[in-house]
C-alpha cells in the first residue's frame, strides 16, 4: 500500500492542526491523542502512524510529531517498541475508579460526559458548547492587580477562617448592587457562597428531600439536572417560552406535582438568551402562592444585559423583595471562573438557615476571592469592565448568526443581547456532537438542555466562542448531509 493511500486511515484528521489557536503544534497533537483514547476511538494496542507518515500527513516537522510522541510516552499513554513504532498502552498504572472507568468507556452523551469535556483543555474557539467567554475577552490583569493588593494588606487576615456567612464588606458592597436590580436585601441576608453552583446545592438541600418533586424551566441549565437527581428528587420540566414560562402548564404541573421549589432563570436565559416579561413574573409569583412552593431565582448572566427600555427585563425577586423568592448570583461568567465567587440573597431567616447549612457542609468560604471581587466593584472597574464585554458581543453576535444561517442553522427569534443562541440544526444534534468531537470540537446538543434528556434537533452555540473557521466549516459538511 503506498502512503497516500494509507493516509485515510490514520486515527486523526488533518484539519485538526492549526497554527491559528494559539496552542503550539506539540500540545495539540497530545491533546487530540490523548482525547481519543479517552473516547476509545484508539484502542489499548493500536499502532500509531510513523513519525515520518504522521509530519507528512499533517504537514508539521519530524521533530513536533517526535516531541509530542515522547510525552505521550511520559503519560504512560504510548509505548515505543523498538524497531517498530509506537503503541497505544494498556492504563494498567492510571487506575480510575470503576465508575470513572466504565463512564470512559461509555461513548453515550449526557450531562457528565459534556462537562467532562468542557474541562478538558480545548481552545475556547473550539468548544462553541462552551458556557464561559474565552480568557482573552476577560481582564486577567484587573484581577491580578487585586490580588496584588490584597497580598500587601496585613497578611494574618489571609490565615484564618473567614465569617460562614461571607466577607462583610463583598455583602455590603453586594446589597447596593442588588439595589440597582431594585431588589431589596441587607447584609444579613446574603450569603456568599463558592460560585452559584453551591449555592443552587445548598437552597435545594434546605427546601427539599429525597423524592421531592422540583421544578425548573426546559430548556434549562444542564448541570443543575444532575445534581437534583443526584439529591435523590424528582425534576419536572416546565416548558420554557420566549418571555418566561408556559403559565398553563406551571399551574397544571403545580396542582399535579406540588412541587417543593421552581429554579428559573429569569435573565438572559440559559440556553435562549430570552428574558421574562413583567406579566409573566407576576403571574408565577401568583401561582407560586396558590400551589405553596418557593422560587429560586438563578441569575449568573445578570450582567450581560444592557437593560434600558431595548432590553426590558423583570425579576421575580424585585417583584416579591426576597419574601417566597430566593436569588442567587456570581461573577464566574463576567470576572473569573476560578475565583469560585457566587451568593445567595434570602430572606433574613432563610439566610440564617443557609449559612448553617454551608457551615455543616463547608465551614466557610476562601475569603481571598471575595476580597478580590469586593476591590473590583468597590472602586468602580467592574461597570466598566462589564461595558466593555457587551460591546465584543454586539461586536460578534450579528456577525455569528449570519455565518450560522448560512451553514444551515435556524435560529428563531434572534437575541439582542447574552452569549448564548439556541439554534436549529435540522438533525439529531446527539450525533453531531459525537461528529464534532471526533475531530476536537465540542458541542451541546440540546438533549442535555431538557430534564427528558430525549433527542433534539437543538443545540445551544456560544457567540464568544466561534472565532475558529474550522467550526463553521465543520457544520456547514455535516449539515449538508444531515
Amino acid at each position: 500500500m503506498t502512503n497516500t493511500a494509507h493516509l485515510h486511515k490514520l486515527p486523526l484528521l488533518t484539519h485538526t492542526i492549526s497554527r491559528e489557536s494559539g496552542e503550539s503544534l506539540v500540545e495539540q497533537i497530545v491533546r487530540l491523542i490523548e482525547t481519543r483514547i479517552d473516547d476509545k476511538l484508539l484502542r489499548t494496542g493500536s499502532r500509531m502512524p510513523s513519525i515520518r507518515l504522521f509530519a507528512d500527513s499533517h504537514g508539521v516537522s519530524r521533530f513536533t510529531v517526535v516531541e509530542a510522541y515522547d510525552r505521550l510516552v511520559a503519560k504512560g499513554l504510548l509505548e515505543s517498541r523498538r524497531g517498530s513504532g509506537f503503541y497505544v498502552r494498556e492504563r494498567q498504572l492510571l487506575r480510575a475508579p470503576r465508575s470513572a472507568v466504565a463512564d470512559a468507556a461509555s461513548k453515550q452523551i449526557d450531562v457528565a460526559w459534556l462537562v467532562r469535556n468542557m474541562f478538558r483543555e480545548h481552545p475556547p474557539q473550539r468548544m462553541p458548547g462552551s458556557g464561559l467567554l474565552p480568557v482573552e475577552w476577560l481582564d486577567g490583569e484587573l484581577v491580578a492587580a487585586s490580588l496584588r493588593s490584597i497580598s500587601r494588606q496585613q497578611h494574618s487576615q489571609l490565615l484564618h477562617y473567614g465569617s460562614p456567612q461571607g466577607f462583610l464588606p463583598l455583602r455590603q458592597q453586594l446589597q447596593l448592587k442588588l439595589a440597582e436590580l431594585e431588589i431589596a436585601a441587607a447584609p444579613e441576608q446574603i450569603v456568599t457562597t463558592a460560585g452559584i453552583t453551591q449555592g443552587l446545592d445548598l437552597v435545594a438541600r434546605q427546601l427539599a428531600r429525597p423524592g421531592d418533586t422540583v421544578f425548573v424551566d426546559d430548556p434549562a441549565w444542564f448541570h443543575m439536572f444532575g445534581m437534583l437527581a443526584e439529591m435523590g428528587m424528582k425534576v419536572v420540566g416546565i416548558p420554557r417560552l420566549p418571555d418566561g414560562p408556559d403559565i398553563e402548564r406551571l399551574d397544571e404541573l403545580a396542582a399535579l406535582h406540588k412541587p417543593k421549589f421552581f429554579v428559573i432563570n429569569s435573565v438572559l436565559h440559559n440556553p435562549t438568551s430570552t428574558s421574562m416579561s413583567a406579566a409573566r413574573a407576576f403571574q408565577v409569583l401568583k401561582i407560586e402562592e396558590q400551589h405553596d412552593f418557593i422560587v429560586v431565582e438563578y441569575d449568573i448572566y445578570c450582567d450581560m444585559n444592557p437593560g434600558g427600555p431595548a432590553h426590558p427585563v423583570m425579576r421575580v425577586a424585585s417583584l416579591d423583595q426576597l419574601k417566597r423568592v430566593i436569588y442567587l448570583g456570581g461573577f464566574s461568567k463576567t470576572v473569573a471562573a476560578n475565583l469560585r465567587v457566587g451568593f445567595i440573597a434570602a430572606s433574613p431567616d432563610m439566610a440564617r438557615r443557609l449559612t448553617d447549612q454551608k457551615m455543616l457542609t463547608a465551614l466557610t468560604t476562601p475569603e481571598v476571592g471575595e476580597r478580590v471581587i469586593y476591590k473590583i466593584l468597590s472602586e468602580g472597574h467592574f461597570r466598566k469592565h462589564v461595558d466593555r464585554l457587551r460591546a465584543k458581543m454586539d461586536e460578534v453576535r450579528d456577525r455569528t448568526l449570519r455565518q450560522l444561517e448560512r451553514v444551515g442553522l435556524k435560529v428563531d427569534g434572534a437575541p439582542s443581547a447574552g452569549i448564548f443562541v439556541w439554534a436549529n440544526a435540522g438533525c439529531d444534534t446527539n450525533v453531531l456532537a459525537e461528529k464534532a468531537m471526533e475531530e476536537g470540537y465540542l458541542f451541546a446538543p440540546g438533549s442535555l438542555f431538557s430534564p427528558s434528556q430525549l433527542p433534539s434537533h437543538r443545540t445551544r452555540i456560544n457567540i464568544a466562542t466561534m472565532s475558529d473557521p474550522g467550526v463553521l466549516r465543520f457544520l456547514s459538511r455535516h449539515l449538508d448531509r444531515a
